[in-house]
């Protein structure tokens, strides 16, 4: 059986521990839902291992990280192909520029997936983190989302907020928390105008950190937790959306390289 890519999962990063905690989990679960895959994590800013480093590890058979290799296979050396599965929720500078340059100056094969969302299972996540908060029939729904200068992934989060809408069955409007318009702030004041009931903000994060922290202070009635929570379980459906990235890219690898693809997930409950 041919061996699969490595799948390098690749966050943000945060000086948050909370939010350290909780995708370090995330890439653990990824782990242990697909246990015949070499599973690493890296990061593209504030932690380290950065992507590159995490790559001439692979290379070298090994990669580091705070809480050691979480490794579900063997590695093979620097011809080992790579797919990198950004867990960043729209495809901006990161997954565009950071990542696309790592991939290109790699010495072994790395294919860059694309950002995870917008995708219905993070919208079904998102309304779930709503229930948990109260949500009540007559509430006024904004997604805060971090933002971005790239006019696509903008896009990407008006996207995920029309999913939201579609899941709930009531409008939702985005609100930006950085870098696009309107600010979080703006929305829940236009969303409290139109209407003289509560405003539920549905956070639009990975994990919790500093955007967190300032979506939780936008002036809205109930603010939900973000898609991951320090302590419990990452979301089977969050798990599922990295898997179905990482599989698309890896069969296109093989592929390529005229070579067969065996792949099955493991059991997790």
């Amino acid at each position: 059986m041919t061996t699969a890519p490595v799948l390098l999962a690749t966050s943000h990063g945060t000086s948050d521990p909370a939010g350290q905690r909780a995708v370090l989990a995330l890439v653990d679960a990824l782990a242990a839902a697909a246990p015949h895959l070499t599973v690493r994590g890296g990061y593209v800013d504030v932690q380290s291992p950065d992507v590159p480093s995490c790559l001439r590890a692979i290379a070298a058979e090994s990669c580091p990280s705070d809480t050691g290799p979480t490794d579900s296979g063997p590695a093979d050396g620097a011809d080992r192909p790579v797919v990198i599965v950004p867990l960043l929720l729209s495809a901006g500078y990161h997954v565009r520029v950071d990542l696309a340059e790592a991939a290109d100056d790699a010495g072994q094969p790395v294919r860059v997936t694309g950002a995870l969302g917008p995708d219905w299972r993070l919208a079904r996540i998102l309304a779930d983190r709503l229930h948990e908060v109260g949500l009540r029939p007559d509430d006024t729904v904004v997604l805060a989302a971090a933002g971005s200068t790239d006019a696509d992934a903008v896009a990407d989060c008006h996207a995920m907020g029309d999913r939201l809408a579609a899941v709930l069955g009531r409008p939702v409007t985005v609100g930006f928390i950085s870098a696009a318009q309107p600010r979080l702030a703006a929305a829940v004041l236009a969303a409290r105008a139109a209407a003289p009931v509560r405003v539920a903000v549905a956070t639009y994060l990975l994990a919790p950190g500093y955007f967190a922290g300032l979506a939780e202070r936008c002036g809205a009635d109930v603010v939900s937790r973000p898609l991951l929570v320090d302590g419990e379980a990452p979301p089977r459906e969050l798990v599922d959306v990295v898997i179905d990235l990482y599989s698309s890219s890896a069969r296109l690898e093989l592929a390529l390289a005229g070579l067969p693809w065996s792949f099955s997930r493991g059991r997790t409950d």
